[in-house]
């Protein structure tokens, strides 16, 4: 039931803005939330991010959130792997603020010998690596993937994110990753609902995309909330075969709805 929701896993990009505007509903949104005791958190699946960069982000737009309040499919990825295998030698292409971030975590990072492959958003990426990342998955290393996306959007376009590198190791190796951790997969969710202490009957994610937010709500068990504020359209939503347990205009009218309960 959704007056039974406590914690809210917002996505951000069509869902408390758009761009660099932040929506007029999103403040008193969240004071909402904060006034009646549920907790919301900013779930993203970009890897390449520090946390600081997104609080730096959303405090500049009137936001009052702080380092844990925000989720990144990174932390979950290394909340995963240290349920399986604490302090566990990794071989990690990703970012610096991603590497930091399994540091952090007390994984060992290492081309030698490692016992999990983790491909992370890198841009970092030359020939050799690449020949190196297809050795380390051909040999039979576990192969984790911090999220599925295959473009992530910048000013002016895309660049190819993760999805189009698990397609060229695919080709080079004929392996897919054992395990993708970022939406649509359900690991993201269950990795914040133990950080957050929230179980799913307690919990929503809240976006805009369907086949990212919407299918990760059904992939994990919880509640989903659709919000046509981004990119999602009433007539895309007629059309697909995907379903959100709600569907509302903005987070206004999710609100209004909260309030009438």
């Amino acid at each position: 039931m959704l007056k039974d929701i406590n914690l809210y896993m917002l996505d951000m990009d069509g869902t408390i803005y758009l761009g660099d505007r932040l929506f007029p509903c999103t403040l008193p949104f969240l004071a909402y939330l904060k006034r009646t005791g549920r907790r919301a958190i900013y779930l993203t699946n970009n890897s390449s991010r520090s946390r600081d960069k997104y609080v730096t982000r959303l405090r500049g737009m009137g936001i009052d959130v702080e380092p844990d309040d925000i989720f990144t499919s990174g932390e979950a990825t290394t909340l995963w792997l240290n349920e399986q295998a604490p302090g566990a030698r990794i071989c990690l292409a990703g970012t610096p603020s991603l590497e930091a971030e399994f540091e952090r975590a007390g994984f060992t990072l290492t081309w030698d010998d490692p016992a999990y492959f983790v491909l992370g958003f890198d841009q970092t990426l030359t020939y050799r690596k690449l020949t190196c990342i297809c050795d380390i998955v051909r040999a039979g290393v576990p192969y984790i993937a911090t999220h599925p996306d295959f473009n992530c959007p910048v000013e002016g376009g895309f660049i190819p994110d993760i999805g189009a590198m698990i397609a060229f190791i695919e080709a080079s190796t004929g392996r897919k990753p054992d395990v993708i951790v970022g939406k649509p997969n359900r690991t993201i969710a269950q990795m914040a609902m133990r950080k957050y202490h929230a179980d799913a009957d307690t919990t929503a994610m809240v976006g805009d995309r369907l086949y990212t937010d919407i299918a990760l709500g059904t992939n994990a068990g919880i509640t989903s909330i659709l919000v046509y504020s981004g990119e999602t359209t009433r007539e895309d939503y007629e059309k697909s075969e995907i379903r959100a347990s709600y569907a509302y205009e903005d987070l206004a009218e999710l609100q209004k709805t909260l309030e009438n309960m």
